[in-house]
């Protein structure tokens, strides 16, 4: 029989791997859309256009997530951006933190216009050569957060409706003509992208730790179970989730927590307890670091039902 802690690390788990509300899509040019991607879950399907020539600008706002590039992976954290052709990209995208919110601008290379010329003078950005300048050779390019690819994006998560489309067009105009303009480090690029086999052993570490979160387990642990250095598994963890298996363990633990904190009456010690805790006051502090607030400011926020 599961204990209580289980059942409700269940129910968390359950509500993090929800449906995620999906991709909000707007056509912008002929064969050019915009789709705004708000998900709540670790795995989500993305829209794809069967046999098609496209190629797709990402961009991460919040959150993180996995794409599986041929026998690789490449992640996206806030601010970062990657460029590469649809049919190279799995459809399955997964989502470290289960939480995640970005951009995607498809752009279906026979329905595009040639140049883009035709809808601003001096803006002689053609889609093909941007392809040809991102993609050739069957690669993915990914370009950390930087100044100029913040600037840009910024505007495109708060848009009033009311100019929404118009708006939409000037800054995709600028966004290509930006890329025309970015150099291409193919060195630099291939930094970015992380091996099946750290992938598989940061997922398997993580499955570990959460479910072993009443207790505390040490690197060295980790290490003999798992017949790999503690190196390995720091790097691997660090590459996938983009922070130490601390860290993330530690902000696993607390979600878990405050959930047991709202949905039963057991005393703040015992709730300690339950995650590896011994020591009250060490348990409210880090409690309070990841959820902002003490077990017991918490506990009475959450008993506070809104009015119907």
């Amino acid at each position: 029989m599961r204990t209580e802690m289980q059942e409700l690390n269940a129910e968390k788990t359950a509500a993090r791997q929800s449906v995620p509300d999906g991709a909000a899509g707007c056509p912008i040019f002929p064969g050019i859309e915009i789709l705004y991607d708000d998900v709540h879950a670790q795995k989500y399907t993305m829209q794809r256009t069967p046999a098609g020539n496209v190629f797709e600008i990402t961009h991460c706002r919040e959150g993180r997530i996995e794409r599986s590039f041929r026998k690789e992976f490449c992640y996206l954290s806030p601010g970062d951006l990657s460029v590469a052709m649809e049919s190279d990209i799995s459809g399955s995208a997964y989502f470290p933190l289960a939480h995640y919110h970005g951009i995607r601008i498809r752009i279906d290379l026979d329905r595009a216009p040639r140049c883009l010329s035709c809808f601003l003078d001096d803006v002689e950005v053609s889609p093909q050569a941007l392809r040809q300048k991102f993609c050739s050779g069957n690669t993915c390019f990914i370009a950390r957060s930087n100044e100029g690819i913040a600037h840009i994006f910024s505007e495109l998560y708060n848009v009033p409706d009311s100019i929404r489309k118009g708006y939409f067009k000037v800054k995709i105009l600028e966004l290509l003509l930006f890329l025309s303009a970015m150099p291409v480090e193919e060195a630099e690029t291939k930094q970015h992208f992380v091996s099946r086999a750290q992938v598989s052993l940061a997922k398997a570490v993580c499955t570990y730790l959460t479910a072993h979160m009443d207790c505390r387990i040490p690197l060295e642990q980790l290490a003999k179970h798992f017949h790999v250095s503690g190196t390995q598994i720091k790097t691997s963890f660090k590459l996938v989730y983009g922070v130490s298996f601390f860290a993330y363990t530690r902000r696993q633990k607390m979600e878990a927590a405050a959930l047991m904190l709202a949905e039963t009456d057991r005393s703040v010690l015992e709730v300690a307890g339950c995650f590896g805790y011994d020591n009250g006051s060490k348990f409210s502090k880090a409690f309070k670091d990841i959820m902002g607030a003490t077990p017991a400011e918490y506990r009475a926020h959450a008993a506070v039902k809104p009015a119907e």
